[in-house]
């Protein structure tokens, strides 16, 4: 999928090198915020049981909120692209986003601390779409697949470093509440690099490498064969809350060790979006079906096996979500006209939320069950996935204009 880099003149050699430091700028953006709220998901849990919040409480409040962070991203991506204020919309989202985060330490009881947590996630399904049309400009220079793996990567490094934070403030402190607040600075830091993104690029659309049509087409209908197919995906990937639950109930692994399986998992996850982007931008959509068939067997190693294979299981975790959050958004850019984009990620980000949390559900039920229903649940999903998106490569174009 990437494009062509021999006889290049001057002047597009510097629209791809302008384009990747701008793909660069909102991967540190990106990396900033996961910091933040990434830092306080790892500790939400506990710290609503401390203000005295149930489990009940803590599970829908936890899956309500990503249903609402995922469904209203249909709402905002279309208003991205009726609106084109791609850049009031994202910087409206990330206010929303970073700034709940410190003010849990301000909390006093778990209502308002539940709130924050749906403003948070609100933040995010606001600014998502928008970024990601964004984004996607530029990565159409430097190639697809390459751009938003660069920016997964650097996503990922917050997501390692943000829990971190509140574990030394828990540690050093005691108090979740100074973990909160010391996740202020990266908020701060995210807030103002995207100020700085702002001011060096207002017009992201310009990196698009085809002109913006004044009557823009409509999605495909191969989108939303592609949705369909990754629907099945989500529904089949288990989140890591069930795995840790299970690591803790089988004695997989000590309870000391859940988070450094995690971390791990993170850290493949960032090369794998590499890897994947990569090749993606060589070989094209078959790269996407590669990338599920190498992760399809992390659920019988997790559920299955001891500590090692375990370990191994969260490995190939760990390569199903990177390629997930590098490829699947990839795949949309080329797919989709630019015009749409916004709209379109906005309607594949609510899917695969729906989905993801259906799945969840039913994987959740299935392994108080019946264990090895949740593994065949999980394999006959993927499959079915591998053997749509294979249609799906037959039909869909090699890049969207």
């Amino acid at each position: 999928m990437m494009q062509e880099q021999s006889n290049v003149s001057p002047q597009s050699k510097r629209a791809a090198t302008s384009a990747l430091r701008f793909v660069i700028l909102i991967g540190v953006v990106s990396l900033f915020a996961d910091m933040t709220y990434e830092g306080a998901r790892s500790a939400i849990g506990p710290f609503l049981s401390d203000l005295g919040a149930s489990a009940t409480v803590v599970g829908i409040a936890a899956g309500f909120g990503e249903l609402l962070g995922y469904g209203l991203r249909v709402v905002t991506g279309y208003l991205a692209d009726k609106t084109r204020q791609y850049w009031a919309i994202t910087i409206v989202g990330y206010a929303v986003n970073m700034l709940a985060v410190p003010l849990l330490a301000l909390a006093g009881n778990w209502q308002i601390a539940v709130a924050l947590m749906m403003a948070e996630r609100i933040g995010k399904a606001v600014r998502t779409p928008a970024r990601d049309a964004m984004l996607s400009y530029a990565a159409r220079q430097v190639g697809t697949g390459w751009g938003f793996g660069l920016h997964e990567a650097l996503d990922q490094i917050g997501a390692v470093l943000g829990p971190l934070i509140v574990v030394a403030a828990v540690y050093f402190e005691g108090d979740y509440r100074m973990g909160f607040a010391l996740l202020l600075i990266p908020a701060l830091l995210a807030l103002g690099t995207l100020g700085a993104a702002y001011v060096i690029y207002r017009h992201p659309s310009s990196f698009e490498l085809a002109p913006l049509p004044l009557e823009s087409k409509g999605i495909p209908r191969t989108f939303w064969v592609y949705l369909g197919a990754i629907g099945l995906l989500a529904a089949a990937f288990v989140d890591f809350p069930l795995i840790a639950f299970h690591f803790n109930r089988a004695s997989v692994v000590s309870e000391a060790a859940i988070p450094l399986f995690f971390a791990l998992a993170m850290g493949v996850d960032a090369l794998a979006a590499l890897l994947f982007g990569r090749l993606y931008d060589r070989r094209g959509f078959t790269v996407l079906i590669w990338a599920v068939a190498a992760s399809a067997l992390f659920a019988p190693l997790v559920f299955l096996g001891g500590s090692g294979l375990a370990l191994l299981g969260m490995v190939l975790w760990g390569i199903g979500m990177g390629a997930q959050e590098s490829l699947l958004r990839a795949v949309v850019a080329d797919m989709v006209p630019a015009q749409k984009r916004a709209s379109a990620y906005g309607v594949f980000n609510a899917g695969f939320g729906v989905a993801w949390f259906t799945g969840s559900a039913i994987m959740g039920i299935l392994y108080d069950l019946w264990r090895p229903g949740l593994i065949v649940f999980s394999l006959g999903l993927q499959l079915a996935c591998m053997l749509v998106l294979a249609w799906v490569r037959q039909k869909a174009p090699t890049s969207a204009t």
